[in-house]
């Protein structure tokens, strides 16, 4: 059992008596914080902002300015990938832009996703934007190194200070007061944790170079490399087609699905279900829930790069035990999502102890006429997503139904060029995985420094 004995004095003015703020483990976070000579608020350190809650309408994939939400904050999701704020709504509030430098964090969220960070590098966009649930830190430059804050806030310490100080059950929210206090340890030199910083930021940035070659050989072999997608207003469909799909909506009849499976056709196309078998996940209940046990896969967890943390679940030794025979995937299965954000795919590198949900397929290869990689990257493109689109729309919550999936045209090129490709994807994800390490590692000097007490000038 663990417990805390507080004196009245103690109390912190008595704005917060709640047991759960009073933690062992958050009153020895606070005690090895103070008792260093550097520690500051962060609001000395850098300068805070949040951002405007935009109009919904305002938001979405064909405006001009990039938008940082929660979810790009805490998937670390490219820029390229974020939606749009349209610029007169940018206008309309004034808005602060974000700069290379910045430091963005979540304000609200579900646990343990309130204070994630993101660090903007290596932008090409001339104006960024962010909402009313995401703080951008300006660190003060005279004050403290950008990417030492961002180690910081990326690790134990800080992330025990908004565990203590954010309010709610289910969803937490961290109070603008609080962020700015929250306690932040300034070293005399922190020169080796920037490099390690650096040289994070360098990996992840080669990772996305090298998934964008793959990506472009792969499109470039196809002659896709010019493939525009505008929506055209119009289009002639015969009344053959529409029996044969059994759809008659004009989403469904864009021109650019049309344009992706016919150049797509000139080459040796097979169908999905042809080239994999397909074991779909199982839904569980939120009541079977927990905070720890054996990791539970669901598509928010999903990305081209691999199975992220946030908002991540989990199950009952006892459950996973039960589910595990049918529903644990296993190393170099391709997991696929059907449902929400369809057409997401990723070549499991490794066997890890957990289910996956009912969201996601697992997909394993019949044959070696075709490599894992080489065919993830062709789900993730725009051959996979077109295809996933235009099944799947025309509904609130959307579906991609495994039936649709057998049916996804994949292009088989000679195996010379899928290994190439493949080699491509495989350097992307080890560069994203050593710049995680790397990460890693500057985190825990960060904690170490802490711990030890300090070091001298």
């Amino acid at each position: 059992m663990n417990f805390s004995i507080i004196k009245k004095s103690q109390l912190e003015g008595a704005t917060r008596m709640d047991a759960e703020y009073y933690q062992p483990e958050f009153l020895e976070m606070k005690r090895l914080l103070v008792q260093q000579k550097n520690t500051v608020p962060l609001f000395e350190l850098a300068e805070i902002k949040t951002g405007p809650a935009y109009a919904s309408d305002k938001i979405g994939e064909k405006f001009e300015i990039p938008l940082a939400r929660i979810g790009d904050v805490t998937n670390k999701n490219e820029i390229e990938n974020w939606l749009t704020l349209s610029n007169d709504e940018f206008e309309k509030f004034n808005s602060k832009k974000i700069n290379n430098g910045d430091i963005l964090m979540t304000m609200t969220g579900d646990p343990p996703d309130v204070g994630k960070v993101h660090f903007i590098s290596n932008s090409s966009k001339k104006v960024l934007a962010f909402n009313q649930r995401v703080a951008k830190l300006h660190p003060k430059a005279n004050k403290i190194s950008g990417k030492y804050l961002f180690a910081y806030l990326s690790n134990e310490f800080s992330r025990l200070q908004v565990e203590r100080t954010a309010l709610g059950i289910r969803q937490r929210n961290l109070g603008m007061n609080d962020l700015r206090n929250i306690l932040v340890f300034v070293p005399y030199n922190a020169k080796d944790i920037e490099i390690l910083v650096d040289g994070h930021l360098r990996e992840l940035e080669n990772s996305k170079l090298l998934y964008q070659q793959a990506e472009s050989l792969l499109l470039s072999e196809l002659s896709l490399s010019d493939f525009d997608n505008i929506e055209k207003l119009s289009s002639i469909v015969n009344l053959s087609e529409i029996e044969i799909v059994g759809r008659m909506d004009s989403e469904y009849f864009q021109p650019k699905y049309k344009i992706i499976e016919d150049r797509v056709a000139k080459y040796n196309v097979q169908k999905l279900g042809d080239l994999v078998s397909m074991k779909k996940g199982i839904e569980v209940g939120a009541e079977e829930y927990q905070e720890e046990g054996k990791v539970f896969i669901r598509v928010s967890s999903m990305t081209k790069f691999g199975i992220v943390e946030s908002d991540q679940k989990c199950l009952s030794e006892k459950l996973y035990e039960k589910l595990k025979a049918d529903f644990q995937p296993k190393k170099s299965e391709i997991l696929l999502t059907k449902d929400a954000t369809p057409g997401i795919a990723y070549v499991l590198k490794e066997n890890i102890e957990s289910i996956i949900s009912g969201g996601t397929l697992r997909l394993q290869l019949k044959d070696k006429k075709v490599e894992a990689e080489y065919l993830a990257l062709c789900l993730n493109s725009i051959i996979g997503q077109m295809q996933a689109e235009r099944d799947a729309g025309g509904s609130v919550i959307t579906h991609w139904k495994p039936a649709q999936i057998k049916n996804v045209l994949i292009p088989v090129l000679p195996i010379e060029i899928q290994k190439k490709i493949s080699e491509l994807v495989i350097a992307a994800h080890e560069a994203r995985k050593k710049s995680k390490e790397l990460l890693e590692q500057a985190k825990r000097k960060v904690e170490d420094m802490i711990e030890k007490g300090g070091e001298e000038r």
